[in-house]
């Protein structure tokens, strides 16, 4: 009996003793690869829209409009709960999309998370408000933010995996990189479509209220049509095709059954548990900068600064061109030295950041909130750009879909949801410095959880 052993450990037997021979490997390269690098950031784009879209408005108008008994910092602690329950969705989505994505394909599951985001952000954008509806406006905004997280939960590993998975050799920080870009240009469409729209009702806070957030969530509906005529138009990776190939090359009539009671989730977590675990921890800092720029600092600027809804909207669109330009040199620069070590870079950037951050903002300047809102996205860039590549890198074909999701958005449960959700307490109770202090030890753990990864650039999928 031979076995092969997989860049996880998991020993695969074939039956009768013998590995069926795969197919010839796949190549990948062209217009082939340009079309999927781009339909792939359409559709990150698109999701992380809808996504990013629910973060403004919970800072500028959910807690008026569905917590309006709660008061402002009460308020403001409950709307970013609702934002934080994506977060704890997330991992849900990743073990069910990701058992799909692995079973049947990247492509079929891609087509199923953009339609069930677009459907939840498209309701969210008729829910009637709390003083219409009472409490049942809260409990269906929760909800539609579940179903948003778990639609997004399955989004990230699938769409790194077209692209990762068609890269040739050497390249593929290069091409992984083009979903990566999705949420720098959703986070500039969200600013620039709440800041039309506040500035098309002369920014008052009536009608921006009444009607006017809603725009926004009702206009993603033709986003999502045109992220689904592109994935529609994409064939399935070169890689999975391979995969299943081999697959159905060596089924019996017992290793088909034994292969259909066997769970992508169970496989990744039994070979693949310290990888995973380490990648959560690694991205933990890179989500919680990620969100505290994008979701808290425009609740703190409007509400604690006092900066103009305008302003800020404007300063996030200038902040996610820098956001995108890091993410670009920084996943071009890990094909050059390694995955790991431009993460290491940013993870060390965080810590002494973290710590500066509150006090610049505290200054009141709106100089020093330009410059709060641009370090802390292009550090986040810094480490968003290789890890594109780093997780599908990390894990075997058969449940690289699960394993890189759940690695993904368990470090979204680390670093987006607990600390937007605790940073408003915190600064009411001790100042924004007890903020700085939160994150500043998330980057020590992201940092040594880096540190004991295990270099993917030259590995082959």
């Amino acid at each position: 009996m031979t076995t092969v052993s997989t860049p996880g450990g998991e020993p695969s037997v074939a039956p009768g003793g013998q590995r069926p021979a795969a197919p010839p490997a796949p190549t990948s390269s062209g217009p082939g690869i340009r079309r999927v690098a781009i339909a792939s950031c359409i559709g990150t784009t698109i999701e992380f829209y809808d996504f990013f879209i629910y973060g403004t408005a919970a800072a500028l108008v959910f807690p008026t409009v569905f917590f309006p008994a709660l008061g402002a910092t009460a308020g403001t602690v409950a709307a970013f709960a609702t934002f934080a329950v994506a977060f704890i969705a997330r991992p849900v989505g990743a073990m069910l999309f990701g058992h799909f994505g692995d079973r049947i394909g990247r492509k079929k599951t891609l087509v199923s998370t953009l339609l069930l985001m677009g459907i939840s952000t498209l309701l969210i954008g008729l829910l009637p408000g709390a003083d219409t509806i009472g409490v049942a406006a809260p409990i269906i905004l929760v909800l539609l933010r579940f179903a948003q997280g778990f639609a997004v939960g399955g989004e990230w590993a699938g769409a790194t995996l077209l692209t990762a998975e068609y890269a040739p050799p050497g390249k593929r920080g290069l091409y992984a990189m083009f979903p990566q870009l999705g949420p720098a240009i959703a986070f500039a469409l969200s600013s620039g479509t709440f800041l039309f729209t506040g500035l098309a009702l002369g920014d008052t806070n009536e009608a921006f209220l009444a009607y006017g957030w809603r725009i926004p969530f009702l206009f993603s509906i033709v986003l999502v049509a045109i992220g689904l005529y592109m994935r529609l138009a994409i064939e399935e990776t070169p890689v999975f095709r391979a995969e299943a190939a081999a697959r159905a090359a060596a089924r019996t009539g017992t290793a088909a059954a034994a292969e259909k009671r066997t769970l992508p989730f169970l496989d990744a977590l039994r070979y693949q548990t310290k990888e995973i675990l380490l990648s959560a921890g690694a991205l933990a800092i890179m989500f919680a900068f990620f969100y505290m720029g994008t979701a808290y600092l425009t609740s703190y600027a409007t509400k604690t600064l006092g900066f103009s809804r305008p302003f800020v909207l404007l300063v996030g669109i200038a902040s996610s061109l820098v956001f995108g330009a890091a993410i670009v040199l920084s996943a071009l620069y890990s094909d050059r030295v390694g995955r790991r070590r431009v993460i290491m870079i940013s993870c060390g950037f965080s810590v002494v950041w973290a710590l500066a951050l509150f006090p610049l903002l505290d200054t009141g300047s709106p100089v020093a909130f330009v410059v709060g809102m641009v370090v802390t996205l292009a550090i986040f860039g810094i480490a968003y750009g290789p890890c594109g590549a780093l997780l599908p890198e990390m894990f075997h074909t058969r449940y690289r879909y699960t394993g890189a999701g759940l690695g993904y958005n368990l470090a979204g449960v680390l670093g987006g949801a607990i600390p937007p959700m605790l940073a408003a307490p915190l600064a009411a109770s001790y100042g924004g410095f007890a903020i700085g202090l939160m994150l500043a030890v998330l980057g020590v753990l992201s940092l040594l959880c880096t540190r004991a990864l295990v270099e993917t650039r030259d590995r082959a999928l």
